[in-house]
């Protein structure tokens, strides 16, 4: 059964959904753009009730408790902060780590930057931070998808994306997502700030120390009909994981796996977990 959580950090009080034993193996799993927790509802469920306690948070700026104003707030080591701090609040020395698109690119980092708290890493979508950077800058392709992070900054994407009952952003889910889930995700950001704070992840600046090889066991998922995130950087990410690795390549999937083919990326992940 699923259970709606409060988990009080320094930073304030992320919301979250949750299942499974208290004392299960820890699997926390984080959303991108522009989602919530509730991505993961159905591989929360499933973990669960295999005995694992899973928690997947509405991460910075997406949570009201932890909506801070300034751009400067949203940056990676303050997204890191706030994956080990949840992990804290439970009370677990180690946990397994599962994201997509941003929450991926936050699992990354925070599993390069601390390998003695994270058992496991699933990036969904998102390539290592360091293919996907190179690739920016050799392969043309990935520059042009990529463009929209740049047009993103501009403070007048608020108001475009909401024009219309949130036209422009139920058109970034290709009609991959049920309607009602898509409602939801326009209702939540159509609250006073949350856009704002969600386009902060993208406005803020990016470290400028270059991210290493990632050396805990990885599971890396790519689709083929991935609208944001090409080939080019998906398959030099193995180039970038020292640990045991795991690349599934699904094919005439877009890029919001979780909810497209859940089950198919709930077994992957338990297969993956399985395995350590």
């Amino acid at each position: 059964m699923t259970e709606h959580l409060s988990i009080p950090t320094p930073a304030g009080s992320f919301d979250a959904i949750a299942a499974g034993p208290a004392d299960g193996r820890p699997v926390l799993l984080l959303h991108g753009f522009p989602q919530a927790a509730i991505v993961w509802e159905d591989q929360v469920a499933v973990l669960g009730d295999r005995g694992y306690r899973a928690v997947a948070p509405d991460q910075r700026g997406y949570s009201p408790g932890v909506r801070p104003e300034t751009v400067a707030e949203y940056g990676m080591s303050e997204l890191v902060s706030d994956v080990l701090a949840i992990a804290d609040g439970f009370g677990w020395s180690r946990f397994d780590l599962v994201g997509h698109d941003w929450g991926a690119a936050v699992g990354w980092w925070t599993a390069w930057e601390h390998p003695d708290r994270v058992r496991t890493l699933t990036a969904v979508s998102t390539p290592h931070p360091g293919a996907l950077a190179q690739a920016l800058r050799t392969d043309e392709d990935q520059a042009m998808r990529s463009q929209y992070m740049r047009d993103w900054r501009d403070r007048s994407t608020e108001r475009r994306m909401l024009a219309n009952n949130g036209e422009a952003l139920r058109r970034m889910f290709e009609w991959k997502v049920s309607t009602t889930r898509v409602d939801e995700y326009v209702q939540r950001l159509s609250e006073p700030g949350a856009l704002t704070a969600a386009l902060n992840w993208y406005r803020a600046s990016r470290p400028a120390a270059k991210i290493g090889k990632v050396e805990v066991p990885t599971l890396y998922v790519w689709s083929t009909e991935d609208v944001a995130l090409g080939s080019t950087a998906a398959l030099d990410t193995e180039n970038w994981v020292s640990g045991p690795y795991w690349f599934q390549m699904l094919e005439d999937v877009s890029h919001w796996v979780p909810e497209e083919h859940p089950e198919i990326l709930t077994g992957l992940i338990l297969e993956h977990l399985s395995r350590r």
